[in-house]
């Protein structure tokens, strides 16, 4: 499979602060990796310097084979980039803006505008499509940005959480879009702070924190990584939760959230000895359920420990 986007040991520091530590990551053509991590991780600083917007300072990024570094425009010229926030021309319509940055990107002018009606229906704009732009509402101009995106085909699609502030059917719009992108070829690097959408869309789903990559695999893999199985502990009270994660707190990836503590567990049979632990607490346990853990979970378990240590 055609390698599309190749980190190798990438490197960016800000003063003493470093930003990214030695990440590799590699997206093939045809699929979709995710790109998870707690705010501060690393994940815009890697796009940035996936996008030509960066120079590293040690590492290597190829995309295509061209260095963003020495080929900047080439590298330009094969991504299609979607921000967090959207850069649209207000005054004028959804239609005219997709016009313009299709012959911005060099269509010819019948083949923009066939494109920006393709796109308009695509993302279901048609019919505010000769409106001005300032007059859409959030989602409607979150929609917009993204056939922006796609108005010129790119072999390559950075999405940076792209569905942030899109309503349940504008998010399954998004992800048929995600489908159809990678079914035709195209490399997709997507950043998401919605983990249910990087279970449902990513192929491989590579989790950084700290600028470290933390695990690298398919959701199943990782949720194996993590634990084979899950207990969820319900507890009388908010006080009893923290007094059990402190008490379990040497068994790796415990958390805690209101009357709820979760376990990481290799096997069933490992339920007995939590239970235990428990007991010898002296506190009461409202409800037990043992189930395959979540992505949440797995992200949790994974960043929670270097949380930690930044806090000591």
């Amino acid at each position: 499979m055609t390698e599309a986007i190749a980190l190798t040991d990438l490197t960016k520091r800000f003063g003493e602060h470093t930003a990214l530590d030695r990440v590799s990551l590699r997206i093939p053509a045809g699929t979709v990796v995710g790109l998870l991590g707690p705010n501060g991780a690393g994940k815009t600083t890697l796009i940035n310097c996936l996008t030509t917007l960066l120079r590293p300072d040690g590492g290597t990024v190829r995309v295509l084979g061209h260095d963003p570094g020495t080929d900047p425009s080439l590298v330009r010229a094969n991504i299609a980039v979607t921000g967090q926030f959207a850069a649209l021309d207000e005054q004028i319509s959804p239609h005219e803006n997709l016009v313009f940055f299709g012959r911005l990107l060099g269509l010819g002018r019948a083949e923009a505008q066939r494109r920006a009606g393709e796109m308009l229906e695509r993302f279901e704009l048609s019919e505010a499509a000769r409106a001005p732009v300032g007059y859409l509402s959030g989602g409607m101009r979150r929609r917009l940005d993204l056939a922006v995106s796609l108005v010129v085909p790119r072999p390559v699609l950075v999405l940076d959480e792209p569905t942030t502030g899109l309503d349940p059917r504008s998010r399954k719009l998004l992800w048929d879009m995600v489908r159809d992108e990678a079914a035709r070829g195209v490399a997709v690097l997507l950043t998401t702070q919605y983990l249910e959408e990087a279970d449902q869309l990513a192929d491989r789903i590579v989790v950084i924190d700290k600028g470290r990559v933390l695990a690298d695999g398919s959701s199943d893999e990782l949720k194996r990584e993590v634990g084979g199985v899950m207990c969820r502990l319900t507890m009388t009270s908010g006080a009893d939760t923290e007094a059990v994660r402190l008490a379990l707190s040497d068994l790796p990836g415990v958390a805690a959230e209101g009357d709820k503590v979760t376990v990481p567990m290799s096997q069933p049979e490992d339920l007995g000895t939590v239970i235990g632990r428990v007991d010898r607490t002296g506190l009461r346990i409202a409800d037990i359920e043992v189930t395959r853990p979540t992505l949440d979970e797995v992200f949790f378990a994974l960043t929670e420990p270097l949380e930690k240590e930044a806090t000591r």
